[in-house]
């Protein structure tokens, strides 16, 4: 069972793009010390478009090996090519990740029947239990909870992130799926708290990649059911969660990350960094979250 805050890992670059892996490494240990409960290798906010087939191999491979089976790596696998996504998803179970996650194919706009029969045949060709990912803002398609139910049924389906940010849509699914272990995990963080408070896993989050320590102390609150604690780590994380979102996601996220020294300010075009109009605002949301060091 992997339930909790689980980090959707950025993918640290140099200001020329290359790959910085001395500051993933160091990413790595902060979530490990910190207390993250699961990290998300090469999944979209680690920006899996700009990267080549031998560079996304590479970053699942240093997470795992840096991770060293200390908490649960999640593959970041999915393409709008079924063909691909297998292929992704075959890699990441040969190099020792725990589980993948899918996203919905982008750009081509499957049907229902089509999403079905391409998260069948990932399922059916993986070494991984897959979590299926939906996030209809970024992909121009929406897995419905029908699909979902379907999809529940297949060997090796085990889960669902849904950053759809709809609560009543999320808590049809956690009622229609109580009697089954299929895992539910928010991928909105400004709804996350609640989702899980009304029978959700955990959230698959961008805030936690600068707000560890409290995103996991959040969704350990809302697991053990404290409505009270949870909503109260949650509202001091609100601007950040709200502020991560006003450029494209990871570009608001990286120049957090750089403000605290983290990493550099690398970023792969198409995505630029974040504009100077937004700076102050991202500063003030880590101040009030208290992760900025004095």
């Amino acid at each position: 069972m992997i339930q909790g805050s689980l980090v959707a890992l950025v993918t640290p670059m140099t200001q020329e793009g290359e790959i910085d892996w001395p500051a993933l490494d160091h990413l790595i240990d902060f979530h490990l010390e910190q207390g993250t409960d699961g990290i998300v290798a090469a999944g979209t906010t680690g920006e899996p478009s700009t990267l080549s087939f031998a560079e996304h191999f590479d970053v699942i491979r240093r997470v795992v090996e840096r991770v060293k089976g200390k908490i649960p790596v999640i593959a970041g696998t999915g393409a709008n090519s079924t063909k691909e996504a297998i292929e992704l998803t075959r890699y990441a179970g040969e190099v020792g990740a725990d589980y993948c996650l899918s996203a919905t194919p982008y750009y081509n706009k499957p049907t229902q029947e089509g999403l079905y029969l391409h998260y069948k045949a990932i399922a059916e060709a993986s070494l991984l239990p897959i979590i299926l990912y939906n996030v209809p803002g970024r992909t121009a398609v929406d897995m419905h909870n029908e699909t979902v139910l379907r999809l529940s049924k297949i060997d090796g389906i085990i889960g669902l992130k849904d950053a759809t940010g709809d609560l009543e849509r999320g808590k049809a699914l956690i009622d229609a799926l109580a009697d089954q272990d299929f895992l539910l995990f928010s991928g909105d963080d400004a709804t996350a708290c609640d989702f899980i408070l009304m029978g959700g896993d955990g959230d698959i989050s961008v805030t936690a990649n600068v707000a560890p320590r409290q995103m996991h102390e959040m969704c350990a609150a809302a697991l053990a059911g404290d409505a009270k604690r949870a909503h109260q780590i949650n509202t001091r994380l609100m601007p950040l969660h709200s502020s991560l979102f006003v450029e494209s996601n990871p570009i608001p996220t990286k120049w957090a990350l750089f403000e605290m020294g983290k990493i550099e300010r690398g970023i792969r075009l198409p995505l630029t960094p974040l504009s100077e109009k937004y700076r102050t605002t991202i500063y003030e949301a880590l101040e009030m979250a208290g992760v900025l060091k004095g």
